[in-house]
């Protein structure tokens, strides 16, 4: 086995490990990053369809307060353009196909109502939330002991609003509200600075994507890294990791690297699944237990031409009753580009997609999308998937989320060093938690934590 020994070993290259391994290169210190996949970029890649064109099966927008990954798409010269957006938006509810441009949804009267209601009053919670500190927050304790559903249920009474509110969590979180405490749901929207920004396409977090898809960002910064001395190990799954006074080593398939820190850079469900010596504490172990990531499939289905548009539609559709709960146009911006929608399993949906063969997932979505756009939905020309919860590497995305008690109770040690280990990952961020933002911030954080131990 091959052995070497640098100043930091970072496990993990996607966004936040590359980001901690740049600043700690900068900064003079010598850095390995091992990586299990055959690549870099964690959650965010591209497919390649038959014609040759690629489009992001992985994360993939932008938006504004999104500093650090614009930062970095700056630093690499990748540029961004705007999120398809032009014309009416499509809502399913009630059994109707409901075509508008409105903010409210298209969504009846009374719900919106108690939306009006609502809305700012779960923005008033996720105000006072302690971002750095969300169990230190005031009342924490009783925002802690309760699900989003329970908060659901008892603000609103029609089934359209509180199918509205399912559907959010579900394009937020890949989870059901069931699964989130009201905490963690007033954390996130805190952390990304409203529910609108959360949830909009313009001045939201879905505004822009990335030239090339967002998997440039790590593979450009990847090449940098690379030609600074940074040794970048693919294909090399860490195994273990042993913790003493004056070192720690990581043991990955084919090596293993010395060092006298380590930033673990994984979703904390993959954290968990390292042998760790000596024993984690039971405390942080059992964090790592409670810390399920999200269920997405996401879908990209490709026809001739982008036809929706010709129809006056801008391809985004939210759907409160259907398998495929939100699509976004995804064609690429060059002229002729075939029309492609992305299409999301979220959720219980996805659960329930995951046990059907692909020719009968792929069934599912295109019905969806029939019904939304019209016959002309259903006979695509391509069509590709990829669900996240099967991924050996991520286990679930977007993020991970927080069940009631988790961050009370739990929630100090989730970026807190554990002797010479530092953690990274979107998980552990405090801002824009659970976006490629996110991870480049806990991966910065990360690297001036293990700069300021000397």
């Amino acid at each position: 086995m091959a052995e070497d020994v640098v100043d930091v070993v970072v496990v993990g290259a996607g966004l936040a490990g590359l980001a901690a391994a740049r600043d700690l290169s900068r900064a003079g210190r010598s850095v390995v990053v091992v990586e299990a996949r055959d690549r870099v970029g964690g959650r965010i890649v591209n497919h390649r369809f038959a014609d040759g064109s690629e489009v992001e099966i992985g994360g993939q927008w932008v938006g504004p307060t999104q500093d650090r990954v614009l930062a970095l798409a700056a630093e690499v010269e990748a540029a961004t353009y705007p999120t398809y957006d032009t014309g009416a938006l499509l809502t399913v509810r009630s059994g109707r196909v409901v075509r508008h441009r409105s903010p409210t949804f298209g969504l009846p009267p009374a719900a919106v109502a108690e939306i009006a209601v609502s809305q700012p009053r779960l923005e008033r919670i996720a105000r006072r939330v302690d971002l750095d500190s969300p169990w230190a927050t005031r009342g924490a304790d009783a925002l802690d002991a309760q699900t989003f559903e329970t908060w659901i249920r008892r603000h609103h009474r029609t089934e359209t609003a509180r199918a509205f509110w399912r559907l959010a969590v579900e394009a937020v979180f890949a989870a059901e509200p069931r699964d989130i405490s009201l905490l963690h749901v007033a954390f996130y929207i805190g952390s990304g600075g409203s529910l609108e920004r959360l949830l909009g396409t313009r001045r939201g977090a879905q505004q822009d994507r990335i030239a090339g898809g967002s998997v440039v960002l790590a593979e450009r910064l990847a090449d940098r890294l690379r030609h600074e001395g940074v040794e970048i190990r693919l294909g090399a799954p860490v195994r273990a990791v042993e913790q003493g006074d004056d070192a720690v080593v990581v043991r990955h398939d084919g090596g293993e690297v010395r060092a006298g820190r380590a930033v673990v850079a994984v979703p904390p469900t993959l954290a968990g699944r390292i042998r760790w010596s000596p024993l984690l504490p039971a405390r942080r172990d059992q964090l790592l237990q409670k810390v399920p990531m999200g269920s997405v499939t996401k879908c990209l289905v490709v026809y001739d031409e982008p036809f929706w548009r010709d129809e006056g539609l801008c391809g985004q559709v939210a759907s409160l009753e259907d398998p495929v709960t939100i699509t976004f146009d995804n064609t690429l911006p060059t002229e002729g580009a075939p029309g492609v929608i992305v299409a999301f399993l979220e959720g219980d949906h996805a659960r329930r997609a995951a046990e059907l063969s692909p020719r009968e997932r792929e069934l599912l979505v295109t019905r969806s999308l029939a019904r939304f756009f019209g016959p002309r939905a259903s006979s695509p020309v391509d069509y590709a998937e990829r669900d996240w919860a099967a991924e050996e590497w991520t286990r679930g995305c977007y993020g991970a989320h927080l069940a009631p008690g988790v961050w009370s109770s739990f929630g100090d040690l989730l970026r807190e060093p554990w002797g010479r280990v530092h953690w990274a990952g979107t998980e552990t961020a405090a801002v824009w938690n659970g976006y490629m933002d996110g991870a480049v911030r806990s991966g910065e954080r990360a690297a001036n934590e293990v700069l300021a131990a000397g």
